[in-house]
């Protein structure tokens, strides 16, 4: 294999893991000119992805994948691709100057360690999108943001691939990878635990339809807080920015039944309320007010927030 240029030209590119995101990728790889010579995966939702996404690609063992690939696209579960790693550079299937791509967000090229020990050229591109494993997929991941990490000599190949990839490249350092990861989680994931909760609630209540209640105004809040500066609450509103200790106290009560969608109601409703306050939302009275509804003490809350209620509006 030649020494990779600034743009990938035509790769045989091989698949270990024929997951929701493998398969996606893959497909997507092969439609900008590249080959994929095979791809690894036992279940039933496996093989019938790689029939569906990748027809013709043939279904090998994870060893032959990588001895047959210009490029390996790493797509197991995060906690996996370690050992797999190992395992692969204990049976001599890496070689020197061959591209390999994990797309885990929390990690960097460091967890390839030992196929670039072998002499391969580790590369991290992690796709900021949820996966359905079809070909809708491919409509989302359209302009979505991909964070690469790589070396300097090699980035540009990372950002050539998100880019085949119809991604728009981001580069985020090894040692920001997994706070990059925690911030799309807590923005993304939890967002829909929190929907999920609010509509079961909904739902015991009788609404036949949850979603139609809260897809308008979850659609509108989310588009207001992406349209807000990093941090600012501009658009933020509801009861704790108002510091309406009383509806507070009321929607505690309500939710009582429901420990685990209480815990969180408390857990964001003191978060809201500490980003409200020192966004110069929420005055200090309020504040008060609104932590001594949601019935949490100065043991309950950080050093810097023990002593928020009793600043003065000029010092915000």
């Amino acid at each position: 294999m030649t020494e990779p240029s600034q743009r990938p030209g035509r790769l045989a590119i091989g698949i270990v893991g024929a997951g929701k995101v493998g398969a996606v990728l893959g497909s997507l790889l092969r439609e900008a000119g590249h080959e994929v010579v095979g791809a690894s995966g036992s279940s039933e939702e496996s093989i019938e992805r790689i029939d569906t996404l990748l027809p013709g690609v043939p279904r090998r063992d994870p060893d032959e994948v990588v001895r047959a690939s210009d490029l390996v696209l790493l797509t197991v579960p995060d906690d996996q691709i370690e050992p797999l790693v190992a395992g692969l550079a204990t049976l001599g299937a890496w070689r020197a100057g061959q591209l390999v791509v994990h797309c885990a967000g929390r990690h960097g090229t460091g967890i390839l360690s030992d196929a670039a020990a072998a002499g391969a050229i580790p590369l991290a591109i992690h796709p900021a999108m949820t996966f359905t494993g079809t070909s809708l997929d491919r409509a989302r991941l359209r302009d979505a943001a991909f964070a690469v990490t790589a070396s300097a000599p090699v980035l540009p190949i990372a950002q050539a691939l998100a880019v085949e990839m119809g991604g728009e490249p981001v580069v985020v350092a090894e040692s920001d990878r997994a706070a990059y990861h925690a911030a799309l989680v807590h923005g993304a994931n939890h967002v829909v635990t929190a929907v999920a909760q609010a509509s079961a609630v909904l739902a015991r209540l009788g609404f036949d339809n949850p979603g139609r209640v809260l897809g308008p105004l979850t659609h509108a809040s989310v588009d207001g807080a992406l349209g807000d500066a990093p941090g600012a609450v501009t658009t933020l509103t509801g009861p704790v920015v108002r510091g309406d200790s009383g509806t507070v106290a009321a929607h505690l009560a309500a939710l009582a039944s429901t420990p685990d969608t209480l815990a969180a109601y408390r857990a964001m409703a003191q978060a809201t309320a500490d980003l409200a306050f020192a966004g110069g939302r929420l005055g200090p009275d309020g504040y008060a007010a609104v932590i001594a509804a949601l019935g949490l003490g100065p043991d309950d809350l950080g050093a810097e927030d023990t002593g928020a209620a009793g600043h003065d509006q000029e010092d915000r």
